[in-house]
């Protein structure tokens, strides 16, 4: 476990710009490119990058954009390279590996911010068999994850499960009225579904195994991108982890930053999912590990073709995230 005292080397701790020590920064070459899009999605639980902002410029990036889109949408923005270097789930992320889609994937960031919520009824997975769950669209993130809850537990997402498509705002409403059984969530809504005590937390990634174990959250770019710019993008991916590091260790500024920046609007909210999200793990978990187990997850409920092993090999470059895990350690 790293500590507070050893994330702390380093970081200025001035949130509202993001400022660290350049540090090693200075001695490298300058990044390809000094553009970078982003995106902006309803999920708060990927805040590093909403608030790397000045992080980024301080590693040389001068136009940085944010694409807005919904949780639905990250894997199309990836795929067609409408954003550069973001991050993601990690079980649409294979899939999309699988399917061919030219994304690479570069480390995790986070394990955990999803929620299962369900109905009185509804005490266990396994409860499920034969229940009805709210999503908003089939194939997005909270589809694909109960998917693998579901097949972790012997169930069979295409059969056993009724799935009913509903704008987010609808699928609570449905939960709270009794109309179904069920719904995945993602901060900011896991936030709001306890404080309304819209149904009970069935299984909470953040704390509850398997899935506490394994990153849900991981950063990736789109394949041309990574090859043509590799200062960049390890540049990029620098900035995010420090991030990742100030939403650990100074959750209030940045539960601020996502709320000033305008992309929430409920600091309660906001400060809730800093602190309850496990930003601290980055460096301890194997983003390989995690790759393998959501795959062999979603290969058992027929979502994915291939092997971990295969998507492991054509979709990830470790470089950058391993020479990171060194550089930030002092």
């Amino acid at each position: 476990m790293i500590t507070r005292r050893e994330l702390l080397r380093g970081v200025t701790g001035v949130v509202g710009g993001l400022a660290w020590r350049p540090g090693r920064v200075l001695a490298e070459p300058s990044p390809e490119t000094t553009r970078l899009r982003l995106y902006h999605s309803p999920s708060i639980c990927t805040a590093p990058q909403y608030i790397v902002e000045g992080l980024l410029k301080a590693d040389g990036f001068s136009e940085i954009k944010y694409v807005k889109t919904t949780v639905a949408g990250i894997s199309k923005l990836l795929a067609s390279g409408g954003v550069d270097v973001s991050l993601h789930f990690v079980a649409p992320l294979l899939i999309q590996l699988d399917a061919g889609d030219p994304v690479t994937v570069l480390g995790g960031v986070h394990p955990g911010c999803f929620e299962l919520f369900g109905a009185d009824r509804v005490r266990v997975i396994r409860d499920l068999n034969g229940k009805t769950v709210a999503i908003t669209e089939l194939g997005q993130p909270a589809h694909v994850f109960l998917s693998t809850m579901l097949a972790h537990v012997g169930l069979d997402p295409h059969k056993d499960v009724k799935f009913v498509e509903h704008p987010a705002a609808e699928c609570k409403q449905l939960l709270a009225e009794g109309k179904v059984d069920a719904y995945l969530a993602f901060p900011p809504d896991t936030q709001e579904l306890r404080a309304r005590k819209i149904g009970h937390v069935v299984v909470n990634s953040t704390v509850d195994r398997p899935w506490s174990q394994y990153f849900c959250c991981m950063a990736a770019g789109h394949r041309e991108f990574v090859r043509k710019h590799p200062i960049a993008t390890k540049r990029a991916l620098r900035a995010i982890l420090k991030a990742t590091d100030i939403c650990a260790l100074e959750p209030e500024r940045a539960a601020r930053a996502l709320v000033d920046g305008g992309f929430t609007s409920r600091y309660d909210y906001a400060l809730g999912t800093m602190k309850d999200v496990p930003y601290n793990k980055w460096r301890v978990y194997d983003p390989e590990d995690s790759l393998r187990f959501y795959g062999l997850r979603l290969h058992e409920a027929r979502m994915v073709k291939s092997a971990p092993q295969k998507l492991i090999a054509q979709g990830t470059d470790w470089r950058f995230v391993n020479e990171l895990k060194k550089e930030l350690k002092s």
